[in-house]
């Protein structure tokens, strides 16, 4: 009994610590209304084409990208695309997708981000696995920083070749869209007017692929950065301005010190919204 007290005392003491709930992150609506994991797959399985914006250096977005593909895969048929892969790599991402090369044949032969073992490879491997499509929907990023030095015209020099690897020129752009003028807001003026062309043939390149590998029986599972398709602008706006009769549905990211609650600043960024805490490790 001498022992049963301070054993009672303690347990009292220290419930509130071990009750504290620390969740990874929060899903919330785009009006910040928490929602359910669930409450989005039932969602975004009704769509033609979902984007899902990342973080590219988060745990959790890559964690639940692969959640997401797996469970949408579970209910719809799929066709999947990236941005993490360039157009003139289809070919090379093919073989590995059929099994004609391994991973280290990928490597050799693609242009792969510096994190595709850790984050992008799950996702690919989940696609050969599951005999699913996999676009390479970006445009070679040499002819995205051709546009930065040189605006639009560059791209006319180019070989037919070449210009099968982006969107068909010309290629539309609103340099009065928020999200372009914010690029050079946030660079302080530097790169002038063309950083946000250069930004715009990336959206406009990952749209058309999506719209030519688009299938009105499938879902188009699209994995970009955050502000490739934040505030319904980037590759949603190529994509509406082709197809406005499809059914959109866009994911984002955002990280915060507190993930309770969502800030006004992230709403309406997307219609679901991941909040991360900032104290996330990133994965490189």
């Amino acid at each position: 009994m001498k022992y049963l007290f301070p054993l009672l005392f303690l347990l009292a003491t220290a419930s509130p610590l071990f009750s504290q709930s620390k969740p990874a992150y929060i899903l919330y609506n785009a009006d910040g209304k928490k929602v359910s994991y669930g409450k989005m797959i039932r969602t975004l399985k009704s769509k033609d084409i979902v984007l899902f914006g990342e973080y590219h250096d988060n745990p959790i977005a890559h964690w639940l990208q692969l959640e997401t593909l797996k469970d949408l895969h579970a209910q719809r048929r799929l066709v999947l695309g990236a941005e993490m892969f360039e157009a003139d790599n289809q070919e090379v991402l093919d073989r590995y997708l059929r099994g004609e090369i391994d991973a280290k044949g990928l490597d050799t032969l693609a242009r792969l981000w510096k994190n595709y073992r850790t984050d992008y490879a799950p996702l690919v491997n989940f696609a050969r696995d599951s005999h699913l499509v996999f676009v390479a929907t970006n445009i070679p990023r040499r002819y995205a920083s051709m546009v930065a030095k040189g605006g639009f015209g560059v791209l006319d020099t180019l070989s037919a070749l070449e210009k099968s690897w982006m969107a068909l020129l010309p290629m539309a752009y609103d340099p009065e869209l928020p999200g372009y003028k914010n690029m050079i807001a946030m660079m302080g003026g530097h790169g002038g007017p063309n950083l946000p062309r250069a930004q715009a043939t990336k959206d406009a390149t990952m749209a058309h692929f999506i719209l030519k590998y688009f299938q009105p029986s499938r879902l188009f599972l699209h994995f970009n950065g955050a502000y490739h398709s934040d505030n319904y602008e980037g590759i949603l706006w190529y994509l509406r301005r082709q197809r406005p009769e499809l059914k959109y549905a866009t994911i984002t990211m955002v990280s915060q010190k507190n993930v309770g609650r969502l800030s006004d600043e992230h709403k309406g960024k997307a219609d679901f919204i991941i909040c991360v805490d900032e104290d996330m490790t990133p994965t490189h």
